[in-house]
């Protein structure tokens, strides 16, 4: 169980606070969350989340797994990120560096305003392409993570598959980076931050799509690209008509890698 809310008197170093923080995975939504990671939330003197839009479904994900342990959720707004199509890795990165050090300031003001121990709600696991843990190690010294269902884990127990072959690496990569790992020799990849990815050039790959796994407007295609790309198009479009969001991801497996 978690210690007590009100922290020790120790040393902190400028520009960080007393506070301490517990990184929680919730996968994706009440339904997913480990006895751990339920224990931890209920000695949290509240729990802290971004709102990025009026109405942000997202937000109420989150405002479900806190009512379900029966803490306060604290909603501070998500600052703006220059998501430019044309940005080149560079301006990607140094995008995110602003938009981080943004949600940095805004955190901070919360955890000096309250102290206490505070809650970060994660989608899926802390572990993959989140930012939540290096944001927050720049508020305390005080914080510990616990791991949540991830995204891949979901996928493969969907489509009751195993994520590799015999003995084979499964690479695990963004939409962004997908052609540049394909040229580099990966034939075997889960894609995430897919965001609507092109496959075109992909037609004889073997793909395992999902979308809101584990959620509202869940839905699963499987088969050759080249026959199951309009199926998947309609497929994510349904998921955000019905869940008022989409998050998507795949496995996505090259003709010469062989069956699972």
């Amino acid at each position: 169980m978690p210690e007590a809310s009100v922290p020790s008197v120790r040393s902190v170093p400028s520009g960080r606070s007393a506070a301490r923080v517990r990184v929680l995975g919730f996968g994706m939504g009440p339904q997913h969350v480990t006895p751990e990671v339920a224990a931890a939330l209920a000695g949290c003197d509240y729990a802290l989340a971004v709102q990025k839009s009026e109405e942000d479904p997202l937000l109420a994900v989150r405002q479900a797994v806190a009512d379900a342990h029966g803490v306060e959720l604290v909603v501070v707004r998500d600052p703006e990120r220059d998501r430019s199509p044309g940005l080149d890795r560079a301006g990607y990165e140094g995008a995110v560096v602003d938009w981080y050090a943004a949600r940095l300031a805004a955190y901070r003001e919360v955890l000096e305003a309250r102290g206490g121990t505070c809650a970060f709600l994660v989608w899926g696991d802390p572990s993959l392409y989140d930012g939540t843990i290096r944001i927050v190690r720049e508020l305390s010294d005080d914080i510990d993570v616990l791991p949540g269902i991830s995204a891949p884990q979901v996928l493969a127990a969907r489509h009751g598959i195993v994520l590799h072959d015999v003995g084979q690496p499964v690479h695990v990569t963004t939409a962004r980076r997908l052609r540049d790992d394909v040229a580099g020799g990966q034939r075997n990849l889960v894609v995430m931050l897919t965001g609507g990815v092109d496959l075109d050039g992909f037609e004889d790959w073997t793909i395992w799509w999902g979308a809101n796994l584990g959620g509202v407007g869940e839905r699963l295609v499987t088969g050759p690209v080249g026959s199951v790309v309009g199926e998947i198009v309609e497929a994510r479009a349904a998921a955000k008509a019905e869940a008022g969001w989409v998050m998507d991801l795949f496995l996505l497996r090259g003709p010469a890698a062989g069956a699972c």
